[in-house]
Order: C-alpha cells, then sequence, then structure tokens
C-alpha cells in the first residue's frame, strides 16, 4: 500500500469492503469510523438521513478505524462487528454498536449477537481468537496511507472531505460530487 496523494483516497473501495447503495452510484461516501466515538455516531445520522434522500445516488462504504489508544472499547466493537459480518449481520450490528455505543463490554456484545440470531460459541470463538484483526488492520493501513488521522473522516469519490459532516457541509458537497459526474 503505498500513500495517497494528499487528500485522496490511498485504497479504491472494493469487495472486501462493508458497502450499501449500487456501485454506480454517482457519489461514493467513503467513513473510517470508529464505534465508541460520538463524532462518528453522530455523522452516521447525518449520512443515514442523506441515504434516505439521495437513495441509488448515493453509496456508503465504513472502514473500521479504531481508536483504541482514547477508546478502550472501539477495537474489541470492530472485531464483533466483523464477526458479525461473517455470519451476514454485519449492517445489524453496525446499527446495534452506535445505538448502544456506551455498553460495547464483551457481555453487551454478546447480548447484541443473541438478539440478532447470530451462532453464539461461533461469534464468541471469534472474539476470543481475534479472528478479524487483519481485516481491521486493513482498514487502518488505508485510512493511515490516507491521511485519516481522526475519526470520522470522510472521502468522497476518493477525496477526502475535508468540511463538517453536518448535514449543511455534507449535503451540498455530496450534490456537487453528483453532478459533476453527470456533467
Amino acid at each position: 500500500m503505498t500513500p495517497s496523494r494528499e487528500g485522496h483516497l490511498s485504497v479504491a473501495v472494493s469487495a472486501h469492503d462493508h458497502v450499501q447503495g449500487p456501485a454506480d452510484a454517482p457519489a461514493t461516501l467513503v467513513v473510517y469510523g470508529d464505534y465508541e466515538c460520538p463524532y462518528t455516531r453522530k455523522a452516521l445520522a447525518v449520512v443515514a438521513q442523506l441515504r434516505a434522500s439521495l437513495g441509488d445516488q448515493l453509496r456508503f462504504v465504513f472502514r473500521n478505524f479504531p481508536l483504541d489508544e482514547i477508546h478502550p472499547h472501539a477495537l474489541q466493537a470492530a472485531q464483533a462487528a466483523e464477526a458479525a459480518d461473517a455470519q451476514g449481520q454485519f449492517w445489524p450490528m453496525h446499527t446495534q454498536l452506535f445505538a448502544h455505543q456506551k455498553a460495547l463490554e464483551d457481555q453487551d456484545l454478546a447480548q447484541y449477537a443473541a438478539l440478532l440470531g447470530l451462532d453464539s460459541a461461533r461469534f464468541a470463538h471469534d472474539l476470543e481468537t481475534h479472528a478479524y484483526m487483519a481485516r481491521i488492520r486493513s482498514d487502518v493501513e488505508s485510512g493511515m496511507s490516507s491521511g485519516v488521522q481522526g475519526t470520522p473522516t470522510l472521502f468522497i469519490n476518493g477525496r477526502r472531505h475535508d468540511g463538517s459532516w453536518e448535514e449543511s457541509a455534507l449535503a451540498p458537497a455530496l450534490a456537487r460530487a453528483i453532478a459533476s459526474h453527470s456533467a
């Protein structure tokens, strides 16, 4: 992985990513986030609203960037999301983790897995053995090579969005990306 040009995504969106929306959407929004970061949670609430209004014009990608030195549960939460992904439940677990951001202890994660109907033994084993650490490290490395230093960090069509993640700034930036794609 080579460092990106300043302000550009170093690793293109691929089948490796967690994606919502069509591959041919005119705007792709990549968010590097941390499950324990309150700003990531707030940004993703805005993204959910924009996804609802933009529909198939927006492809959303979430990449893990746990800031475990300041958020002690972030890495384990990312592992829980990846363990859920192995059972086809990434997005429901993603939603649970952000909805219950202040309850990310191991017993909480096990409770969310049970709520989602996951194989509890498999889920617990995946967490205990750190089965998906390579996947998480890959996201972190791609973020670091793209210049990510904190969460949330957003990229629109491969370029870092240096404006606010609030709707007043993000909605127009996505509208410009959509308009420039159709031009």
